[in-house]
């Protein structure tokens, strides 16, 4: 439950179950089996990200002809030298999938934390003052879910050329209208409440206000759904870099492995279903990861 800012009332304040310490959400989603998982799974990628050079056996853009279309170690033909086989090019798939989680996961928590940073200031906006901005802000929101998101994307980065940081800015612009929805409706519940009457009462300005006592409340749901728009904007991504608008063709990304492994389905396999499966692994994990963030952040999870 919200209450007064100690700044208005001078008294500690209480906090809410949903907002409690970091400790209070890791012990929350320890007990939840599935979510210890996927955060294993979460944080095996991102240090396969983060040191790539070390892990990888080879470049992932090293060529070699002699070498191509070679199977996995386990299968006849395989080598111990590229453990999940080579491409149509001879690059080692190993290589090529662990450099693609960098990309992916840039992506991803790229354009959410954009879209984040947008939809939060639009929804504070929105909800703390109503009236006039409130109906111009979320007719907008509504102008924008007119389009299909993937379709306003193409659009977009079909106009301004591909590119990764292209990418990451046109998902983040066209994924800002849920954190707004949600923000707005949590500032429109909390503005009526004791603390921010006391605060206007005082002199406390609005900016100061949304800021310092509103802004904090609404941090637990916004988490939640930043983690489900990372796996939408990573699912996204690897939709654009399949149809050839991601990011450009010499840097590695799961799409555009699966884009080029797709007329090698029937007789290499290994070329499009190793990219596809960390693609289905990383969504799957960061989805049941926000589903747990979701669970420990509702107030009746610790009535239990």
């Amino acid at each position: 439950m919200t209450v007064m800012s100690p700044a208005v009332t001078g008294a500690a304040p209480e906090h809410k179950p949903s907002g409690g310490s970091g400790s209070v959400v890791l012990r929350g989603l320890l007990r939840n089996r599935l979510a210890v998982v996927a955060l294993a799974v979460l944080v095996s990628l991102l240090a396969a990200a983060l040191f790539a050079p070390l892990i990888a056996p080879y470049d992932p853009n090293t060529q070699n002809l002699l070498l191509r279309l070679r199977p996995p170690a386990w299968q006849h033909g395989g080598s111990g030298a590229h453990l999940l086989g080579t491409d149509q090019l001879g690059r080692d798939m190993l290589s090529r999938v662990v450099y693609g989680a960098r990309v992916s996961l840039l992506v991803g928590a790229g354009a959410a934390l954009l879209a984040g940073v947008i939809g939060t200031a639009v929804g504070l906006v929105s909800g703390y003052f109503g009236g006039w901005a409130d109906r111009a802000l979320m007719r907008l929101a509504d102008v924008q879910l007119a389009f299909p998101s993937l379709l306003l994307a193409l659009a977009v980065v079909g106009f301004l050329g591909s590119g990764l940081w292209v990418v990451i800015v046109v998902l983040g612009f066209t994924g800002w209208v849920s954190y707004a929805r949600v923000v707005r409706s949590e500032v429109m519940s909390l503005r009526t409440r004791d603390f921010v009457t006391e605060a206007r009462a005082i002199g406390v300005t609005d900016v100061t206000i949304m800021r310092r006592h509103l802004l904090p409340n609404v941090m637990a749901p916004l988490a939640t759904i930043g983690t489900l728009h990372v796996a939408a904007a990573i699912v996204a991504e690897a939709s654009l870099s399949y149809l050839g608008l991601g990011v450009p063709k010499e840097t590695v990304t799961w799409g555009g492995m699966l884009s080029d492994g797709q007329l090698y389905l029937g007789t290499s396999w290994w070329v499009a279903v190793f990219p596809g499966i960390a693609l289905m692994l990383t969504s799957l994990a960061i989805n049941i990861t926000g589903d747990a963030l979701r669970d420990v952040a509702d107030p009746k999870a610790y009535r239990r």
